[in-house]
């Protein structure tokens, strides 16, 4: 069986303030989350498809593109994670405008730092990810507690192979990992025979998360093994 996972909770904070953005890293970080920093929306999109994020706290104005926008973008493209609006922009109107776009929450500047926490941690609950229960990477989320898997928001069918493979793959992101050591620590055997059927696994975990093949998830190491992207 394969060893359960448990990562911290990850948070990106995007506030073009310094001391602003220091401030709440401060207050998350004192929860024992963390935090990933950025000063616009610049290259964010990316960062998300690369990096494991779990929760998305925003300002709504900010270079490049507004906060507003970013997240309008970001549920456009698929990119289902909770998102806070944190800014001064208060009118009802604005508030109306934040949910919209596709803002879980809104939060208006100046804040009791309690009620930031607070608010955090509730919609990490609503999204059953308080208790390191949901793994995102990319545009694919793995529910850890019902072991259903999501592309896109769009519920993928594993078997229960394929489900601890695909973890394991996204514990180990960018990461290139040997047959024999997906089979100790997936198959939990190194045998000739079970060998031969990782490639076949594999193959078919491929095909069911990327079944058009555009998105390339699993690169193949010539010779060694694999790398998840």
């Amino acid at each position: 069986m394969q060893n359960v996972i448990a990562p911290s909770i990850t948070i990106l904070v995007i506030e073009d303030d310094e001391e602003m953005l220091e401030f709440e890293r401060t207050l998350l970080e004192k929860e024992g989350f963390s935090v990933v920093e950025c000063v616009s929306t610049k290259g964010v999109y990316a960062q998300i498809q690369q990096q494991t994020i779990d929760l998305i706290v925003i300002d709504r104005t900010l270079p490049n593109l507004d906060g507003v926008n970013f997240v309008r973008f970001l549920r456009d493209n698929g990119v289902g994670l909770p998102i806070i609006f944190v800014t001064d922009k208060s009118t009802d109107s604005e508030v109306e405008e934040g949910f919209e776009s596709g803002g879980d929450d809104y939060l208006k500047k100046p804040f009791n730092p309690k009620e930031f926490i607070y608010r955090i941690k509730s919609l990490l609950k609503r999204n059953n990810l308080q208790d390191h229960k949901r793994v995102s990477y990319r545009d694919i989320t793995l529910d850890l507690n019902t072991r259903k898997v999501y592309v896109a928001t769009q519920e993928v069918s594993l078997t229960k192979l394929e489900f601890n493979l695909l973890s394991f793959f996204i514990q180990n992101k960018n990461s290139i990992l040997e047959r024999d050591y997906l089979l100790h620590h997936v198959w939990r055997d190194k045998s000739v025979a079970q060998k031969r059927k990782v490639n076949v696994t594999i193959n078919r975990l491929r095909n069911k998360i990327d079944p058009d093949n555009t998105k390339h998830y699993i690169e193949p190491i010539w010779g060694i093994g694999y790398k998840f992207t």
